[in-house]
């Protein structure tokens, strides 16, 4: 199998949208970072895919629903759009660890892995940025690299070095 792309993993809570410390149930309360469209603009120029994988055990404890969960990303493509971006997919485990197991909730890689495989990504070519150590031990698990910053942090400032070491892999 030929793994030519390279993708961006992104958390979302606290790394494209302001992180409130409690679940964000409404669009109301979907801040988008003011970093984030010209951040994903120039990774997407280099040539990497971009891709949410996100945990949003809220659906599982019923304080809200996936449609409200889509409603906040259809926003979020609107408003990418206009930086000329365009996420790739968005990938989202709806449990909780109070209504069952699954394996799809990071830490565990299986939501990193079926976007590996889907996209036929390198994963040595690519990059999980995170606010959790949970993002870092999701990417960890399908051989990405990690990059964690603070809640809400400007990972701007990153970029060139994801960059330049993705292309000093190849």
């Amino acid at each position: 199998m030929n793994l030519e792309s390279k993708a961006i993993f992104l958390d979302r809570d606290g790394v494209i949208n302001h992180e409130v410390g409690d679940y964000i149930m409404r669009l109301e309360d979907f801040k988008i970072l003011p970093h984030v469209g010209s951040g994903l603009k120039a990774l997407q120029d280099a040539g990497f895919l971009l891709i949410v994988i996100t945990n949003q055990g809220g659906i599982a404890k019923g304080l809200y629903t996936h449609a409200a969960f889509e409603k906040m990303h259809a926003y979020l493509d609107e408003e990418l759009a206009k930086f000329d971006v365009r996420l790739t997919e968005v990938f989202y485990c709806p449990h909780h660890p109070q209504t069952g197991n699954c394996l799809c909730r990071k830490p565990n890689s299986l939501l990193v892995e079926k976007a590996l495989s889907k996209y036929k990504i390198n994963p040595a070519l690519s990059w999980f940025i995170g606010d959790k150590q949970r993002d870092m031990d999701a990417g960890m698990g399908a051989g990405v690299r990690g990059i964690l910053i603070e809640p809400n942090e400007n990972w701007v400032p990153y970029i060139q070095e994801m960059i330049q070491l993705s292309t000093s892999a190849l």
